[in-house]
């Protein structure tokens, strides 16, 4: 159980250091209860979970008393132990009371590895590739997978299923490398300094989420060199370049597994010779085999396997080295919780060998610190693995807070990341509102949902009314608002700039609407992109909570004498709200007002669906 008015493990009156801590920490813990209760003895128990579970229990002498509070103190010494440690506290008495508080999480984290800080302090593009800009409608003749193009960039993508009931995901609109480098100066005027492309290598697939070749780029969106020439491109304005690395499973079609034999030589489908056959795992080999999923076009790679691993980061020409090599400055981890935690280490390790600079982004969608998959455990952010993760997390707090949720619910859940992630994590987050597994933002915060209750047909064609849209560019305004004043790096989805709508795969991944952008949402965008990257306060500053009342939302970011706080008003009434922090003034940065405290605290109003962006410069004296 929890009692915050006898122990808030985010208050120094009760824990120091705050969150997550390294090896050879003591963590110096204080019980407040009320001296009513009449406790006199109290018990600190901790758990080392990656320890065999090992128990200790420490105890918590009574140290103080003042109004009306008793203070029973303890000491929890972390040792060189890494990992998460489960504590819990007991408080008994003369007469018989008797309180038990916790478990609480405090997350060990190894600090050896020196995590680059740039991926967080900056605005991050994901970008689809097949949807984003061709240079030219390209023929898919010769290309693996049996391909159709679009000749209209402005169809619809198929998304009903053949006769089989199988949904190919064959139809391609063409979008190439040559089409993204021309549009660089665009992207780089939204602010962004990281894109995100998913998978870029050949396969079968428009997606390409089923990697035919991890040696080659799919000659569709162009070559090898196109990479290493978009890279350099996007170098010379400031722009770094992840790519997604698909690496718990290949395609059926594939030159591994070769499920139709378009490769030359044996698959691993082909013969039980073949290199490649120990890669999979085959329950009846060659037609029942593991698969991601159960979806049969994505067989499952054996990740223990050592020549596979061998392939993927061990050796010197492995294809986390190549790419880093041809350009790339990251990789972000497709389903990064159903791969080993050691292969992932030693990816982790390939990766800043060949460049200190380069990151690892994992997808996880709940909680990466305490993350349970396949009944393990993982050790996600305990250092040496990933760097961050994709904050899904965040993603679901906004949402639920736009769509009529309380501010204080959304600090809660975000402080309870702060607290159990290690700071490089926390400020390394990809957070977005949308990405291509959700449905376009603007649809989702418009009609309110996602919709499923719908027939497919239904939301496959469906146009928002009028009230609908206005009622998601507002909401969108204000989650805009906090995505890219947060902690984290700001990431957007390609086309959610441009106003474009949608449910879910594929219709969140039309193609770029050139030309025919809402541009109302696409200045917003850009004057946010651009708030981020002249202000160092939001790019690497810490984090104060403001007045979080009803559907309000206040923080600010803080770096040394300068700070910009932000208040969201989500609500259909005025909020008056309190800005805690001692500045003798604020100006407003869409109004030009300048606001001045009155007995060192500002107050200002957030009009309904309303903002308020403040920035101060100096603090008060004293």
């Amino acid at each position: 159980m929890s009692d915050n008015q006898t122990y808030n493990s985010r208050s120094e009156e009760y824990k120091r250091p705050y969150g997550a801590v390294t090896p050879g920490t003591v963590v110096e813990l204080n019980l407040r209860p009320l001296r009513r209760e009449g406790f006199s003895r109290g018990k600190l128990i901790a758990r080392f979970e990656a320890d065999n579970d090992r128990i200790r229990e420490y105890p918590m002498t009574w140290t103080d008393t003042s109004r009306g509070i008793d203070v029973f103190s303890g000491r929890l010494p972390v040792g060189n132990y890494v990992g998460l440690i489960w504590y819990s506290f007991q408080l008994s008495g003369l007469n018989g009371q008797y309180q038990e508080l916790g478990p609480y999480q405090l997350t060990v984290y190894d600090p050896t590895d020196r995590v680059p800080d740039w991926f967080g302090r900056g605005m991050c593009y994901q970008i689809f590739p097949d949807r984003f800009c061709r240079s030219r409608v390209p023929s898919p003749m010769g290309m693996v997978g049996g391909r159709t193009v679009h000749g209209d960039w402005n169809s619809e993508p198929e998304w009903r299923p053949n006769e089989r009931g199988e949904v190919r995901n064959r139809d391609f609109f063409g979008g190439d490398l040559k089409g993204i480098q021309e549009k660089l100066d665009y992207i780089a005027s939204l602010g962004v300094e990281t894109i995100y492309f998913c998978p870029i290598f050949e396969a079968a697939e428009n997606h390409r989420y089923g990697t035919a070749d991890y040696d080659r780029v799919d000659p569709m969106l162009g070559t090898n060199e196109d990479f290493k020439a978009l890279c350099d491109a996007a170098h010379e304005r400031g722009i770094r370049v992840i790519l997604d690395g698909v690496f718990n499973h290949t395609g059926y079609v594939s030159r591994y597994f070769n499920g139709d034999g378009y490769y030359p030589g044996d698959g691993a489908k082909q013969s039980k010779e073949s290199p490649y056959y120990d890669w999979f795992c085959f329950t009846n080999w060659p037609n029942e085999y593991e698969s991601w999923w159960g979806i049969y076009s994505l067989p499952a790679v054996n990740e223990h396997c050592p020549s596979y691993r061998e392939f993927i980061f061990g050796g010197e020409n492995s294809v986390v080295r190549k790419w880093l090599r041809a350009g790339a400055d990251g990789w972000r981890l497709d389903v990064a919780d159903e791969l080993p935690d050691d292969f992932i280490y030693g990816l982790h390790q390939a990766v800043r060998e060949e460049n200190p600079e380069a990151v690892v982004i994992g997808e996880v969608w709940e909680d990466g610190s305490n993350k349970v998959a396949y009944g393990v455990r993982r050790k996600h952010l305990l250092g040496n693995h990933l760097d961050g993760l994709m904050n899904y997390p965040f993603r679901s707090a906004l949402i639920d807070f736009l769509l009529g949720g309380n501010g204080a619910d959304f600090r809660e859940r975000m402080e309870t990341l702060r607290e159990n992630y290690p700071p490089f994590a926390f400020y390394s987050a990809m957070n977005a509102l949308g990405t291509h597994d959700t449905l376009r933002i603007l649809t989702y915060l418009g009609t309110g949902s996602q919709r499923y209750e719908w027939s497919k047909e239904t939301r496959s064609t469906y146009v928002m009314t009028g009230q609908e849209r206005e009622l998601g560019w507002k909401r969108l305004r204000l989650g805009l608002a906090v995505l890219f004043a947060f902690p984290g790096a700001p990431t957007v989805y390609y086309g959610d700039e441009a106003g474009m709508t949608g449910f879910e795969d594929p219709f969140n991944r039309r193609p770029y609407p050139w030309g025919n952008e809402d541009r109302e949402v696409l200045a917003y965008y850009r004057e946010m992109g651009r708030l981020r990257k002249e202000n160092e306060c939001l790019r690497s500053g810490g984090i104060v909570w403001g007045d979080c009342p009803g559907q309000v939302v206040s923080f600010a970011r803080t770096l040394e004498d300068e700070a910009l706080a932000l208040a969201v008003n989500a609500g259909d009434t005025e909020a008056e709200i309190t800005i805690p922090w001692a500045f003798p003034s604020a100006e407003d940065l869409d109004s030009g007002e300048v606001i001045s405290a009155e007995n060192g605290r500002l107050t200002v109003t957030v009009s309904p669906m309303g903002r308020r962006l403040l920035r101060f410069r100096e603090r008060a004296q004293g």
